[in-house]
């Protein structure tokens, strides 16, 4: 059994009730959820005032967390979070081109000054996840982009995958934000596959897959983690990618996979 909780990201389940999602949740085993706060979902963006209170009872009356939601960090959710008790909101700082990397960062900087205090207020923190592409994508983007901001306020969301597909070793990208964790961290697994013959310009593809087969050693992360004495949340993003369509996998097709990785996870983090 895991040392420390694990959750998993709710993106798979758009049709569920809270109260099937939940009982989906509990029967793998998983310790509670980072929930997804989306239009279509079971709870929106225009939901959330009342709609997180609910699913933190919903969630909770099956032993599960809500440890955090992937959500807009505006004002009106700030303090959706903080009324119903969930402790940060994750989000990604896209790179807008059409004005460059450096306006796009300051863009994001501004926008998190002016919620500081209703982050202080409502104790509520912003989680930034690094994210492959045209986003903030590795330890030292989010170490550039966080490094003024007090953990407690605005934190980051390492997320070894990304990292791993903009070629960033794990050891180095756990040292270089360790001090800029607030209490969650992502365990999934991508890798780039050719998807074209080699008569032409190779093409490239991230594929999202299992702990076996990514791009970087889950138990190397593992073990980063636990030099640092990281304490906290370690969330199963539940990404993966479905070789028929080319599409992610969705519902309970991802279940035989997810259960594997929280297997594998929990083996790593037994005993901390």
């Amino acid at each position: 059994m895991s040392a420390f909780p694990i959750i998993v990201f709710t993106k798979p389940w758009v049709s569920e009730t809270l109260p099937e999602l939940a009982d989906k949740i509990a029967a793998a085993g998983l310790d509670g959820v980072e929930l997804a706060v989306r239009p279509g979902y079971q709870v929106t963006p225009e939901t959330a005032a009342g709609g997180l209170q609910e699913a933190a009872r919903i969630f909770a009356a099956r032993g599960l967390k809500i440890a955090s939601i992937a959500g807009s960090a505006d004002e009106a959710m700030i303090a959706a979070c903080g009324d119903a008790g969930i402790p940060l909101i994750r989000v990604m700082a896209p790179i807008d081109m059409s004005i460059g990397y450096h306006r796009s960062i300051e863009n994001h900087q501004r926008r998190f000054d002016a919620v500081l205090p209703a982050l202080q207020r409502h104790k509520v923190t912003i989680g930034v996840q690094n994210h492959y592409g045209f986003f903030v994508g590795s330890s030292a983007g989010l170490l550039h982009l966080l490094g003024k901001y007090e953990p407690r306020h605005i934190c980051a969301v390492l997320d070894m995958a990304h990292c791993a597909l903009d070629g960033e070793p794990v050891p180095m990208a756990v040292d270089i934000i360790k001090d800029h964790l607030h209490g969650l961290v992502n365990f999934k697994s991508a890798y780039r596959a050719r998807v074209n013959g080699p008569e032409d310009e190779a093409i490239f593809k991230v594929k999202w897959t299992t702990h076996r087969h990514g791009a970087y050693s889950w138990g190397e992360f593992a073990d980063c983690l636990r030099a640092i004495g990281f304490h906290g949340t370690l969330c199963l993003p539940a990404e993966y990618s479905d070789p028929a369509s080319g599409t992610q996998r969705m519902g309970d097709a991802v279940l035989p996979y997810l259960k594997k990785d929280l297997a594998h996870l929990s083996a790593l983090t037994s005993g901390w």
